[in-house]
């Protein structure tokens, strides 16, 4: 019953890590920054979920402690503190601005994919988990997507949020590699993650509040007076 139960538990870990992966893919082809934000409150949300799946299929206490600690920092507080600090007309007005159109940039999200996935197999002979991999690829691949989003993204905003799903892709990677690392550790980035998203966003608002907007291309008119 107990192995029903983890086997139960695996597989919706597996499922939750699939919608991980499309959330990031619905991060390359969103035009909305409100879009992006809330794609990125969806995969984190699938991200604390999954930790605390894997948590309850391994008994493992660290896991669900990162769960939760990841639930309240990526889900809760950096949403709100992107809402506070960053200028609520970026989040409704135009559509974000990018080097490559939609359709090319999926066309090179799914080669990024299939690229994570060639990779995981060179674990093919060693001895890991099964979820491992399972979600190692997946975790991967975000990281991919996350940083290809932020090389072809030119506002200020979408090149956060696109960091920041990089960073999802890491962790989400990395629970099922030291399942029972010690909770201090994502505690610590917890607390950098945050303030790094203060110290952008407040920067963010200044620049919008100056040039009337956030396109990093065009910081370059910035002069000292």
């Amino acid at each position: 019953m107990h192995a029903l139960s983890t086997s139960s538990l695996l597989s919706i870990e597996a499922l939750a890590g699939g919608v991980f992966l499309l959330t990031a893919l619905g991060t390359v082809a969103a035009r909305q920054l409100l879009t992006c934000f809330n794609l990125f409150v969806l995969q984190s949300f699938l991200l604390s979920a999954s930790a605390a799946l894997l948590g309850l299929a391994l008994s493992s206490p660290h896991l669900l402690a990162v769960a939760a600690i990841t639930l309240a920092t990526k889900t809760v507080l950096i949403p709100w503190l992107l809402r506070k600090t960053v200028h609520g007309e970026v989040y409704r007005i135009r559509e974000i601005d990018q080097v490559l159109n939609i359709p090319t940039s999926l066309l090179l999200a799914l080669g990024l994919v299939g690229l994570a996935y060639f990779s995981v197999d060179f674990f093919g002979g060693v001895a890991v988990p099964a979820y491992s991999l399972v979600n190692l690829p997946i975790g991967v691949a975000v990281l991919l997507l996350g940083a290809f989003t932020l090389t072809v993204r030119r506002e200020a905003v979408a090149q956060l949020l696109a960091l920041l799903v990089a960073e999802n892709g890491v962790f989400f990677a990395g629970i099922t590699i030291v399942p029972n690392l010690p909770a201090i550790a994502e505690l610590a980035a917890a607390v950098d993650i945050p303030v790094y998203t203060l110290v952008v966003g407040l920067l963010t608002r200044r620049i919008y509040s100056e040039m009337g907007t956030t396109m990093v291309g065009r910081l370059t008119a910035l002069r000292e007076e």
